[in-house]
């Protein structure tokens, strides 16, 4: 295989477009290098096995210096750029306290059950004791005020499904109508990101509402959305980590389904512990109760959106609205700063570097991410 014909085998190597610091041509330069060096040559030697030795020559990349250092002998280290990763769901909009919570009470009306009514207090209570498990916040609802009297025992499962179904629909119909409103000074925010020139990244990979997070999105305007990057599930795929991590495929084996369900259990009774332990004692507790699996989406979503801007992930800052976005942001090294919201108004962030209100005046601006610089250093 002479020179020219492995160089043109390393350049069939995919790279997605969309994600700048692989396409980079000085990178890709330095990974499709190939260097022939002929094997040494002795007299005992087969000849059979004289054949070309192949080197890849590949280089890990290297910090760009600005310009204006001209000096060969000074090579100071440049200002970091910060690129900005923020969840949807729950950040740019407070879906979960605004939405949620109506949308399964136009289900319950649609479905013609009078009875049930969830004020904020009776939504946060059944979300904080199921950890945001809808079905088990259901089951949990209607042990206490009593099922349905014409509905057979057999056909429960069926009853919480259609009543899901019916939630899911008033949500969407919920994000598109006039009433529902991005967070206030979100548009400020995402203007000064831009106008500094900061990368900024919308994340919907791992959001359960991916027709919420679109119309989300669509309040922002079309001048901002054309000026961010948006990470779903399918950029996560696309993304070099990606086709690294998760593109060993989806199947698994009844084993490791039922390691799944096993480890959800045992996280669920966690919480139904610690619930009945702090009830004694008259506490508040939030036991995290993130899956394996959802975590492992969460990291690669980040990882990809990372890798999207052409940063390292301690070069990029989540605003996170969930507490498992940042337990996955912990996990990788990246810095998060917390936008209270109402499925995390009570939760404790240990990890994050700062929990806000909101945005704008007293709470989040980018000036202020600028100014401290979130950035791990352990």
């Amino acid at each position: 295989m002479d020179t020219s014909a492995a160089a043109a085998a390393a350049s069939s190597l995919f790279i997605p477009n969309s994600f700048p610091l692989l396409q980079s041509r000085t990178l890709k330069s330095e990974i499709y290098k190939l260097a022939a060096i002929p094997a040494p040559s002795f007299p005992s030697t087969p000849a059979s096995i004289l054949r070309p030795i192949h080197r890849f020559n590949i280089l890990k990349p290297k910090r760009s210096i600005p310009s204006s250092h001209t000096s060969p002998s000074i090579n100071p280290e440049p200002s970091r750029q910060l690129g900005l990763l923020i969840e949807v769901d729950g950040v740019l909009a407070d879906v979960p306290r605004l939405e949620n919570r109506q949308a399964f009470n136009v289900a319950f009306q649609k479905l013609g059950l009078d009875c049930a009514n969830w004020t904020e207090p009776i939504y946060t209570d059944l979300k904080r004791k199921t950890a945001g498990d809808e079905e088990r916040m259901l089951i949990l609802f209607f042990n206490q005020i009593g099922w349905p009297t014409s509905l057979p025992t057999n056909e429960k499962e069926a009853f919480m499904k259609s009543v899901l179904r019916e939630k899911k629909k008033a949500l969407e119909d919920f994000a598109k109508s006039s009433n529902f409103n991005l967070r206030p000074g979100v548009e400020n925010f995402v203007d000064e990101a831009i106008k500094e020139g900061l990368p900024l990244v919308l994340l919907t990979a791992y959001s359960k509402n991916g027709e919420v997070c679109r119309s989300v999105i669509e309040k922002l305007g079309r001048e901002r959305t054309v000026k961010v990057k948006i990470i779903g599930k399918d950029e996560v795929q696309q993304s070099f980590y990606g086709q690294l991590i998760l593109g060993k495929g989806v199947s698994s084996s009844l084993d490791e389904q039922l390691a799944k369900e096993a480890r959800k259990a045992v996280s669920m009774e966690k919480q139904r512990v610690a619930e009945e332990v702090a009830s004694i004692l008259k506490l508040t507790v939030d036991i995290d109760t993130s899956s394996t699996e959802s975590i492992d989406l969460i990291v690669a979503t980040l990882r990809a959106a990372a890798e999207c801007v052409g940063l390292t992930v301690q070069d990029c800052v989540l605003i996170a609205g969930s507490q498992s976005g940042v337990i996955g942001a912990e996990k990788i090294g990246m810095p998060s700063v917390v936008i209270r919201g109402g499925s995390a108004a009570r939760a404790e962030f240990r990890s994050a570097k700062a929990v806000m209100d909101g945005f704008g005046g007293a709470d989040l601006t980018v000036s202020k991410l600028l100014g401290k610089r979130f950035t791990n250093t352990s």
